[in-house]
């Protein structure tokens, strides 16, 4: 039996989506994309040019749901590494657009770099419990120009050969990101096929759809992409002061931004991805190990099933700014509810101080929390061959269960989890090994994978398109 871990009954559910549609019908949502407002007025929606208040009938929410696939993958450039979304599995996706890195040579916080990013990212790729890419940091050494983003684009797909997530952050990026899509992947129908790319979207709280990311999102229409809506109120500042109303907002903002998406392009791959937070009532800041964060994840994942949707949730949070005590209780206790909730995404790994600081130990450690808690949630296996009734009265009062080869069948499947970091040994063992600490494990495993790991190659023809592309980008640089 599976541990099953709920937070909302079905009539809460029903109540937030109630109050949803009240919410958008009566208040609506500022859309502050030209594009996107004739979309939605097209569509049915009530637009007003002077507010940019957009209103969304109850019959227009209802279309866009009923448009929404409820089953697709998420495709990689590595074989067998397609996501099949509800489908009953669940994958990490790292945490995005930290600035800063602990500098694990000298223990420093520093400005993030194009090299600590690119090693994050080569990082990320030969762990297999993380499954999608969203880039973990900026780099402070990289000026925004056109030139620059191919190069990261192309780099990226040279480094990374699993599902990538990733927004672009101007109308500019769009020729480019797709002419590097398909060099690597093909035509526009494989494109649209394989679903290699995803782009995250995050709606303002509150209720404010804004023009930027949005409009750079929609010159991607037409090519399938699928698209994961993440808002990040705040309880307590740019949400209400209650756990639920921020549910609520949160979930609004959601599916306003759905009926957009659908409204461009209908039937495009949809995933539902708010991430509430809670305020610091001391200091007004964001709260980010705050222990309520854990069942507001789970809901996330709740609400998504609820509309048949798949579902991404975060829970790796903590205010702390080193790998220690601290960031280790607050991830732990946020990421179990959400990984008991079964989300198909898990967001967060790899960052502390509030998202803001890479950690390379840190994303190692988020991996093997994460394998423990995929534990938890299997939770006890209870087909026939596990009960062992036999083997109890044969054995009897007084014997032992050692030399059962139900043991060593046990030992070697799943029953067990059998940890890949920290220490699992006697007090002398752990005294004779020179007391290891767990970062320093971490951090040995960490130069290990990076000086071993060989990232899946791109074809030399492909590579040479790449180039080409990056010739191309520093010559129209050049023009202007």
């Amino acid at each position: 039996m599976q541990t099953h871990f709920q937070v909302l009954s079905k009539d809460e559910r029903d109540q937030i989506h109630e109050r949803t549609l009240k919410i958008l019908a009566r208040t609506g949502v500022r859309v502050d994309t030209a594009k996107g407002r004739r979309f939605l007025k097209e569509a049915g929606a009530l637009v007003d040019e002077n507010t940019h208040i957009v209103r969304f009938p109850n019959r227009l929410v209802e279309e866009s749901l009923r448009l929404t696939p409820n089953n697709f993958s998420l495709g990689a450039r590595r074989p067998g590494w397609d996501l099949h979304m509800n489908s009953g599995d669940c994958t990490l996706l790292l945490s995005g657009e930290g600035t800063r890195t602990l500098d694990r040579k000298t223990g420093a916080h520093r400005d993030s770099t194009f090299h600590d990013w690119l090693e994050a990212t080569r990082l990320a790729d030969a762990l297999d419990d993380i499954g999608i890419y969203w880039r973990i940091v900026q780099a402070s050494d990289r000026d925004y120009t056109i030139l620059n983003y191919v190069e990261y684009i192309s780099t990226l797909f040279r480094n990374f050969s699993k599902h990538v997530q990733d927004p672009i952050y101007s109308k500019a990026e769009a020729p480019w990101l797709l002419e590097v899509l398909q060099t690597i992947f093909g035509s526009k129908e494989a494109i649209r096929q394989k679903h290699p790319l995803s782009f995250v979207l995050c709606p303002q709280s509150p209720l404010v759809i804004d023009e930027q990311y949005t409009d750079a999102y929609l010159e991607l229409v037409g090519w399938d992409i699928p698209v994961a809506v993440m808002p990040m109120p705040l309880m307590g500042a740019t949400a209400p002061a209650s756990q639920i109303a921020t549910v609520v907002l949160s979930n609004c903002e959601v599916l306003a931004t759905l009926c957009l998406v659908q409204a461009a392009e209908p039937g495009v791959p949809f995933i539902y991805a708010p991430i509430s937070a809670l305020m610091d009532p001391r200091s007004g800041m964001l709260k980010s190990g705050a222990i309520e964060r854990a069942a507001m994840s789970a809901t996330t994942t709740e609400m998504a099933r609820y509309y048949g949707f798949a579902a991404e949730t975060s829970g790796y949070s903590t205010g702390q700014f080193v790998p220690s005590m601290q960031a280790g209780y607050e991830r732990a206790l946020n990421v179990l509810p959400a990984v008991l909730s079964w989300p198909d995404i898990l967001v967060g790994a790899g960052l502390l101080g509030s998202s803001i600081i890479l950690s390379l130990e840190q994303m190692l450690i988020d991996a093997e929390v994460f394998r423990m808690c995929k534990q938890a949630h299997r939770g006890i296996v209870c087909h026939e061959g596990k009960w062992l009734d036999d083997e109890i009265d044969r054995i009897g009062p007084g014997g032992h269960f050692l030399e059962q080869n139900s043991t060593a069948r046990a030992v070697r499947g799943d029953e067990w989890y059998i940890g890949q970091l920290g220490i699992d040994a006697s007090f002398e063992e752990w005294e004779a090994a020179g007391k290891p600490d767990l970062v320093e494990e971490a951090r040995d495993m960490v130069d290990q994978i990076l000086s071993s790991h060989e990232p899946l190659a791109l074809d030399a023809e492909i590579n040479r398109e790449l180039d080409r592309i990056r010739k191309s980008a520093a010559d129209n640089l050049h023009k202007k």
